[in-house]
């Protein structure tokens, strides 16, 4: 992103750090034969179970307890380490084998295990690994006989990711940072083969989607303009310009498409709105099924006239107001290098400020939707949606069969759902199925919402077709309910309300959350 940024408020360009460059191998290696700088062991607590208070019951950390005089056994009693989930032991040895042995615990089960407790394993690995400068890691189960080869594609593909995402760290704004030293990662007893292969590199190309939607948060508004937000769109086309291509409409065209809700909101920034459209079509054969993922792209949101003010309010946070935009391009970078078979995919994202002025949209004003339909503005903080019913028109305008948009939409979802869980609202039963099984295999927290009718009088309004903010309650439901009147009722549609985990507040950075999920959606509708 450093290279198309443009913008010098501040005098702030952000380096250019490279992703994480990790080879990942499957081998089929006997664990007392590796070598290298860490062996990690993943164990249950029944896999810690003491025979006679002097050896394992686990015939594997028996043979490697042997190997180093009954190290692992005194350690794993004196530090009380019995397995459980979050648990991490470290060992530095001498002589032949790895320099360092770590136990890792997985808690009750290696079975039943989720895909979130994997992939945090994996960011523990990675965490280790910079702690004790570490170039090359072996993994392996302490018990693996139980587990299918499904499941054993599951845990090496969580653990993967949360190596290669807990290995990058984003340094583009700090003065000084270290590369990684963490350069190879072999998996030992996870079986071997294609598709294992197959599985990590998949893991490889959504990671590089996370981390492009991370760095997009990540990026203050003085950096990530509306205008550099489509360059980076543009830039992901032609980087796979075998299967993508962008349009990106300027506000002559916007006007042009009667977009005047989107343009109300952009019309007090100094930096004019970038409309984005990138499509993906696959290099061969039939298309089955026709997609669109729409995306908020407010790249900073003062909350205009209604300006954003007082404790809670967040506004030092609204460079993440585009967190659905980043979702979006985070999966259009997957996809165009994942190549799924049988599917054409949308990317679409209406991008501009919300900012103060003179010629800024005023509490009262009554804007016009592209659909016709007009919306009195009685709260100018209630923007990400005035935005995108203007795309959701679009979207239905390109005869797509299914839409799915993502947005930092409501603070209300953070007060019902939390920091990690995001909302879903749907009139349609099988999309949420298939989204919300779409997050669980990418190991993302998503939670259906009632799309209750009868809440739409709030958002009456006497002098237009309808307001754009109903008042505190039920304030993501109300959102919801907007949004729907500007899908064509043709047209399957799911809304994601990301706003709580789009951001760490603990890292103070952004998560890349819900570009795995869209990317297995995606893929679910493909012949992949």
């Amino acid at each position: 992103m450093a290279d198309v940024a443009k913008a010098t408020l501040g005098l702030t360009k952000p380096a250019q750090i490279d992703s994480p460059k990790i080879a990942f191998a499957a081998k089929d290696v006997d664990l007392l034969e590796w070598k290298g700088d860490m062996l990690v062991i993943c164990v249950t607590e029944n896999d810690m179970t003491k025979v006679d208070n002097s050896k394992f019951q686990n015939s594997i950390l028996n043979k490697l307890d042997s190997q180093h005089n009954g190290l692992l056994f005194q350690v794993s009693s004196e530090e009380d380490f019995t397995g459980k989930s979050g648990q991490s032991i470290v060992l530095r040895l001498s002589g032949h084998g790895p320099k360092r042995v770590s136990l890792y615990g997985l808690g009750k089960c290696s079975t039943s295990s989720s895909t979130s407790t994997y992939r945090s394993l994996g960011e523990s690995i990675a965490t280790s690994a910079k702690t004790y400068q570490a170039n090359n890691v072996a993994i392996t189960l302490a018990s693996f006989e139980n587990l299918t080869p499904e499941l054993k594609l599951k845990a090496a593909s969580a653990i993967a990711t949360g190596i290669i995402l807990g290995t990058y760290e984003d340094n583009r704004f700090k003065s000084e940072s270290k590369k990684p030293a963490l350069k190879s990662v072999d998996f030992l007893t996870f079986g071997v083969g294609p598709e294992l292969e197959k599985k990590l590199k998949y893991v490889e190309h959504v990671c590089t989607g996370v981390i492009l939607g991370k760095e997009l948060v990540n990026a203050p508004a003085n950096v990530l303009t509306p205008g550099a937000l489509a360059q980076e769109a543009e830039k992901i086309a032609s980087t796979y310009s075998d299967v993508l291509t962008a349009k990106i409409l300027d506000t002559e065209q916007c006007k042009e498409l009667k977009m005047g809700s989107y343009l109300g909101v952009a019309a007090a920034s100094a930096n004019p709105p970038k409309f984005i459209h990138l499509c993906y079509k696959p290099p061969s054969g039939p298309i089955k099924k026709k997609l669109a993922l729409v995306g908020k792209g407010l790249t900073f949101d003062s909350g205009g006239y209604n300006i954003k003010t007082g404790p809670g309010c967040l506004v030092e946070l609204m460079k993440y107001d585009m967190g659905g935009s980043a979702a979006v391009l985070g999966a259009a970078k997957a996809l165009g290098q994942i190549k799924p078979p049988g599917v054409e995919v949308h990317f679409i994202v209406a991008a501009c400020e919300n900012m103060i002025s003179g010629t800024g949209m005023r509490p009262g004003d009554i804007v016009t939707a592209s659909n016709g339909k007009t919306i009195e503005v009685n709260n100018t903080d209630a923007e990400g949606r005035l935005t995108l019913a203007d795309a959701l028109v679009y979207a239905c305008n390109l005869g797509v069969d299914k839409i799915v948009d993502l947005a930092t939409l409501t603070g209300a979802c953070i007060v019902a759902l939390g920091p990690s869980i995001a909302g879903v609202f749907t009139p349609s039963d099988e999309l949420a199925k298939e989204v919300v099984a779409a997050s669980e295999a990418a190991g993302e927290k998503l939670w259906k919402m009632p799309m209750e009718e009868s809440y739409w009088e709030k958002m009456k309004s006497g002098v237009a077709d309808m307001a754009n903010s109903g008042g505190r309650q039920a304030g993501s439901i109300l959102a919801a309910l907007f949004l729907k009147q500007f899908v064509d009722e043709k047209v399957e549609w799911l809304h994601i309300d990301m706003a709580g985990p789009v951001w760490n507040d603990k890292k103070k950075a952004a998560t890349g959350f819900a570009v795995p999920t869209l990317v297995e959606w995606v893929v679910s509708n493909s012949s992949y």
